[in-house]
């Protein structure tokens, strides 16, 4: 069990994290003021609704479309992605295999006495079934984007790690080597097989355990290819940071935007659908993709409720969008706008 905790933080380390300007005396800060809303006298009434009441928050042996190596296109330079549920992508950009926060794993609280349970069966054995993964991009250190298990298969099957600066710890005592894996901090750029990856802020937080709470930062990810440029929104409550990610780095070609496991409690770390149709807006994303639901039922709202809340928007706002099914490969000039494929299932 103490595996998955990851690393501590050592003096060594925090020296180095001292060096960000986003680190403020012992932790990693947000750019703006941002708190979770908790008072003792709800906390019974919320954890007995979060753990007992689960009535259609959940989807039971949801499916996933099975992988393919003949669907992949060789000669295609443009994306071809794959979703996973909550935020695990597949995505094949300029003839490199990247996967994006791979939490293939089947629980989204491995230390917790409540397990978290995925809506989909056996997801591990998809890591077995992917071609050999030329850049793994990790946003932050939350077990639900970081999973230990996950980590564990991809040794063998991974040639580089992008990560949050801070994340670097963990992946080493889980025995990725260290010279395969480089930190990067808020606006951070380093080329990749001509594309250059950046990583941007976002309103959220990191921590494994009750004593590393921000001791490493949280984030998104830009990937800009000649063909297109591709903007992977990270977990984040709304804030003025879109429009300078937009300002700074877009106009995007397709986003993958954060959408879902909210609450009124901790709205300032994730994003209301309609705030992330906004975001997408902010930022000048040309067509997207809502992520970060399909998966676990970490807030209190049915499962089904992020993506029809987004699409609802989306259309008042006349904002492109697409809804894979899971498993499903898309390319950004996919028509799968018109699936609602999540209707048929209970």
């Amino acid at each position: 069990m103490r595996k998955q905790f990851g690393a501590k933080v050592t003096k060594k380390e925090i020296e180095k994290y001292s060096k960000s300007v986003h680190w403020k005396g012992s932790i990693f800060e947000n750019l703006e003021e941002t708190k979770m809303s908790f008072s003792l006298s709800s906390m019974p009434a919320f954890l007995r609704k979060q753990f007992c009441e689960k009535e259609r928050r959940e989807a039971k042996n949801l499916p996933i479309v099975s992988f393919g190596k003949s669907l992949i296109d060789e000669a295609y330079t443009k994306m071809q992605s794959i979703w996973y549920g909550h935020s695990a992508i597949f995505m094949r950009l300029n003839h490199k295999n990247i996967l994006i926060d791979p939490m293939f794993g089947n629980d989204a609280a491995p230390i917790a006495p409540f397990k978290i349970k995925r809506f989909s069966q056996n997801t591990l054995n998809i890591l077995n079934e992917l071609p050999e993964i030329d850049l793994v991009l990790i946003s932050h250190d939350h077990y639900d984007h970081l999973d230990y298990e996950s980590i564990l298969m991809l040794k063998s099957k991974a040639k580089l790690f992008f990560v949050a600066l801070g994340v670097k710890r963990h992946l080493v005592s889980w025995g990725i080597p260290r010279h395969i894996i480089t930190e990067f901090d808020w606006w951070e750029t380093h080329d990749f097989e001509d594309i250059k990856i950046t990583f941007t802020p976002t309103r959220h937080f990191s921590g494994r355990g009750l004593t590393d709470r921000a001791k490493s930062l949280w984030g998104g990810w830009v990937l800009k290819a000649a063909s297109e440029n591709i903007w992977f929104s990270g977990d984040s409550g709304y804030g003025e940071h879109f429009k300078e990610i937009g300002k700074r780095l877009g106009p995007f070609d397709f986003a993958f935007m954060e959408c879902g496991q909210y609450n009124e409690n901790w709205h300032q770390i994730h994003m209301f659908p309609e705030e992330s149709v906004q975001a997408a807006i902010d930022a000048g994303v040309q067509k997207c993709i809502p992520v970060h639901w399909g998966a676990f039922a970490l807030a209190q709202h049915p499962w089904k409720e992020p993506v029809e809340r987004f699409l609802n928007k989306a259309m008042q706002e006349k904002l492109s969008f697409l809804t894979p099914k899971i498993g499903e490969l898309f390319r950004c000039n996919s028509d799968s706008r018109s699936q609602k494929w999540w209707e048929d299932i209970n």
